[in-house]
Order: structure tokens, then sequence, then C-alpha cells
């Protein structure tokens, strides 16, 4: 994500409009291009315009007759780049991104050099910008869908455009008319809270920066425009385009479960910001809920923000949050709460009588988890508590196929967090925790937490129930976490103070004994 610079003699009176035009070969047409501005688009009370044109290493005199064009209109505020290499359509757009942001524009219009997009719209483009009544704005040709083909589209790209957005729709939830127009409107701002720089060189950067916006949460404003298909050279290889796009609305949803990182999809600079509460389905954090009873006291060691004990607190549970750092939420749902590395603390504070230890989702991340094993028995076997663990699964399907193609993709969240230092499958984490004195009472499988990626509802509950039922064939292939819920042995020290106990309690019964005698 990129910054936003200001100019120093900015004006605050009046907006100010970036017209990024991008050209390949578009020798006869650019100019006209440029004349079909409005002038009311030039000298405009809302807001100032100027124009970028950049020329992708074309063949042709593209950029001498922009450049000429620039000369001859020196009102208008023209600047005229070319690319020593060419960058592709996507390529294109992050430069010319990159101006707007580097010269502190408010918005950026993005226009096509070959004349498919009608300047004469560019107005309607702006206002809901600049009026801050939208983030984007796509001009639409499906919003009246029968003025595509009367504008001379071609029937397969007719029928070939409304399939994919149904089905890019249906993948990333968005009710988008048109996914496919290249006239676009953004907001500097906009553009510098995401990735566009990690977005695709080709065609499907405007796919890549919908998927953006769509999750992040940004308006996104639609307005009819014409269609307009004249003798333009189209070089997009269509089969190539759609698998494209689809597999970047595909990627995205990965992305979400933590099956797949994708840097441009991924929005969030706090480390805590990509963690959110599973509950209400059969995820890690669920389990743990069912499985602590109420009124109990409950120690959750690596609390993070704080889900967990807000839960329990609705079950009358005195919850010890332990982390790194205790976040807000966690504070205000806590009996008590200890700031420390879980890695370095002796747990030899005052906890009262312990029922339950959740370990959720941080095995993973200990340097040393016999270490840490070895710290937590010798403290709380005599209490014997429930201790209920939870990590990812690395053996689960999608993992083992990704390695076989060669692939071991970590990310920010998910079985290859870029944070873990430990993977696991059930079995070596079972056999981790009994040779390190723990006994292993249940073992189950979580699925993946569908509902985070593609939103709670049926297809979710839908994608669970086979997830759930693929765990009935195999744990260890389709469980997308481990749940383990173990005891800790009694240790050594614990047996012989035992011992002592006891012997003291026979003495008294033989005591008691020789008394009725």
């Amino acid at each position: 994500m990129m910054d936003i610079k200001t100019e120093e003699n900015r004006s605050v009176e009046k907006k100010r409009v970036l017209i990024f035009i991008v050209c390949y070969n578009a020798e006869g047409t650019i100019e006209t291009v440029l004349d079909r501005i409005p002038q009311a688009v030039w000298e405009n009370e809302n807001y100032q315009s100027e124009s970028l044109i950049i020329d992708d290493q074309s063949f042709d005199k593209t950029f001498y007759k922009a450049h000429n064009y620039s000369e001859l209109h020196p009102d208008r505020h023209i600047t005229v780049l070319y690319n020593p290499r060419n960058q592709g359509y996507g390529g294109n757009q992050k430069v010319g991104y990159c101006y707007a942001l580097r010269q502190g524009f408010d918005a950026v219009v993005l226009l096509h050099g070959d004349g498919q997009y009608a300047p004469e719209y560019l107005d309607q483009m702006i206002r809901p910008i600049i009026n801050n009544e939208a983030d984007a704005v796509f001009g639409s040709r499906m919003i009246n869908r029968v003025d595509a083909l009367k504008g001379r589209m071609p029937l397969y790209k007719w029928v070939g455009n409304q399939i994919l957005t149904s089905v890019q729709n249906r993948i990333i939830k968005s009710q988008l008319s048109e996914f496919h127009s290249g006239y676009r409107a953004y907001s500097i701002k906009t553009l510098s809270e995401i990735p566009f720089e990690c977005n695709s060189n080709y065609f499907d950067f405007d796919t890549d920066i919908i998927i953006q916006l769509v999750d992040t949460k940004k308006r996104i404003k639609e307005i009819p425009i014409p269609t307009f298909y004249g003798n333009e050279i189209c070089r997009v290889n269509g089969i190539r385009y759609a698998i494209r796009i689809i597999k970047s609305c595909v990627e995205s949803r990965l992305n979400k479960l933590g099956l797949y990182y994708q840097p441009k999809f991924d929005y969030h600079q706090d480390s805590n910001a990509h963690y959110q509460g599973k509950f209400g389905y059969l995820s890690s954090q669920q389990f743990a809920l069912d499985s602590v009873k109420a009124n109990s006291t409950v120690i959750d060691i690596g609390c993070g923000p704080g889900f967990m004990a807000e839960k329990l607190k609705d079950k009358n549970v005195k919850t010890v949050s332990i982390d790194l750092q205790i976040q807000p939420q966690a504070r205000e749902n806590s009996f008590k709460c200890i700031e420390t590395d879980v890695e370095k603390y002796d747990f030899k504070d005052d906890f009262g009588k312990v029922d339950y230890l959740l370990v959720l989702d941080i095995v993973e991340h200990l340097k040393s988890l016999e270490q840490f094993l070895k710290v937590i028995r010798r403290r709380f076997s005599k209490d014997s508590p429930t201790i209920i663990i939870t990590t990812g699964n690395i053996a689960f399907l999608p993992v083992r196929l990704g390695l076989f193609l060669g692939s071991f993709n970590y990310g920010k969240r998910g079985i290859l967090d870029m944070d873990h230092a430990r993977l696991f499958t059930f079995y070596s984490l079972v056999k981790t925790l009994e040779i390190n004195g723990y006994e292993v009472i249940k073992k189950q499988g979580i699925p993946a937490p569908f509902p985070l990626a593609v939103g709670r509802g049926k297809f979710a509950g839908f994608l669970l129930w086979i997830n759930k039922i693929l765990i009935l064939i195999s744990k260890t292939l389709f469980s997308y976490q481990i749940a383990v819920v173990a005891k800790p042995l009694p240790t050594l020290e614990h047996l012989l103070d035992d011992a002592h106990k006891a012997k003291d309690e026979k003495i008294q019964e033989i005591a008691k004994l020789g008394d009725k005698t």
C-alpha cells in the first residue's frame, strides 16, 4: 500500500482530478480522444483537471502525437510519459496510479486511448468521488444490456461478460452489473489503502482491484455508459483472461481461509487485525467454548484479541488471560490479565483451583513446545485441569496437494502462517503430548472456517457439512485443524508428595483403629 504525498501549493478550494489515459499503438485515436474531453471538465468550478498519458512502448507514433497535442494545448495541463519497457495493461495502470499518489491528486479517472470509452462521461465519473458519494465509480455497459449489443459488442463477448460477471459476483459476494469495463474512477485515498501494486500486470488487474475494493468494503457506484466497438484491435486472449480472473477470485477466498497467501489480498498491517471470532459453527474456538463448563476457572494462554474471554463471561467463567500484549476486549472480560511471553513465564502466580487451560492456536508459534508442556505439567498436574489444545493440521489434503505440486505457500494466517515455528499432524501432536507426560482423552478434527471465506449462510453451511463428512472418513486428510483434550499426568514430585500424604493418612487410620480397640 502506498502513501499519499501532497504538494506545498495544493489548492484547498478545488479537488484535483487526474484523467489518466493508457495507450498502446493508439496513434489513430489518441488526438480524437483528447478532443472529445468536454471543456466543462477542463474548466470546472468544483474540481481542477489534469491529464496524464502513458504510452506503453507503442510501435507506432502514439507518443509523438500525444506529445504534440500537449504542446499545442498548454492550457490543458497534459503530461505525456513513455514506458521504456512494456508494462502490460495492468502494469501501466500501476505506474499511473503511483503518479497520482505522488502528485497529491484527490481522484483519478482511467480512460483508454483507443476511444472505446466515451470521454463525454468523464464528469459523471468524477462527481461521485469528489462529492464523497463513492470510493470508486465504474462505467457499466451492462446496466442496459441491450444497448451493449447496439454498440456493436460482439455477441460472444456480450454473453461471456455476463456469465463471468455472474460467477465472480457469486464467488466474492458482490452485486456488480459488470466486472469487465475499463472505465474506472478511484478516490486517491482508496488507492492508498489497497495493495494495488501487487496486482497482475495483465488485463485481470481490473478484477484484482475490484476484489480489493469489495474485501475492504469500499463504496462502489456504477453508472451506465454507451458501448462502442470500432476498428480497435482486441489484445485480450479471452480464454486466458477468463481463467485468470476466476483464479484471482478463488485465490482471494482461499486467502481468507488461510489456505493460500497472496499479498495483493493482504490488507492488514496490524498483527491481530486478521484474527476473527469463529463462533456459531464447528471451529477451534467453538469446540473450546463448548468444552468448558459454566462457573469454572479458565486460563486462556495466548488469548489474542479476547474473543474467548468475552464468550466465557456469558457462562460465568473466571478467565485469566495471558498474552504478550493484552488487548482491551480481553482486559474488559477477564478476571485477571497477565502480560508476558508465555515461553518465559513460570505460571507461579496464584490462580486458585484451575479447571481448564486453553491453548488455542499457539503451540505452532512456540519455539519449544516440549519445554512449555514441561512447565505446565510441573505447575498444574496436582490440579489435573483439562487442557484443550488446537492447532493447524499440516496433513490437510489441500496442503498435501500443494506440496505435491511443489508449493509450500506461507501466509499471514492459516496452517502455513508465516509466524509458525512448528507444524503438526494428529500423530505428531499426540505423540509430543504423550512423551511429555500427558494423557490424551479426545482427538477431534475441525473443518475449515468456510463462514469466514464465503460468509455465513447456506453455502457455508453446506461446505461445513461436506467437510464434516470427509473428516469422518479420514481425520488426517480432511481436518483443517486438530483439537485435542488432554490432562497432565502427575510428576514424580507430585507422586512423592502424594505418597507422603497417603502415608500420613494411613497412620491416622491405624491410630483411630488403635483407639477403638
